[in-house]
């Protein structure tokens, strides 16, 4: 599996629950803040659903 570095760019201010605790589970939380994930199916449907938050760079 390829590796993906997720940073967050956008707050989660004024944003549904639900987004707000896929940015916490993803690892994320302030903005600049950056992980390095396992692209899974998992993680993939994660990105999908706070795509608007984050920038994804493949590694």
């Amino acid at each position: 599996m390829s590796k993906v570095r997720i940073t967050q760019i956008k707050s989660t201010i004024d944003r549904p629950e639900t987004q707000k605790r896929t940015i916490k589970a993803l690892g994320l939380g302030k903005i600049n803040r950056s992980v390095e994930k396992e692209n899974s199916e998992a993680i993939a449907g994660m990105i999908r659903k706070v795509i608007h938050l984050v920038k994804v760079e493949e590694i």
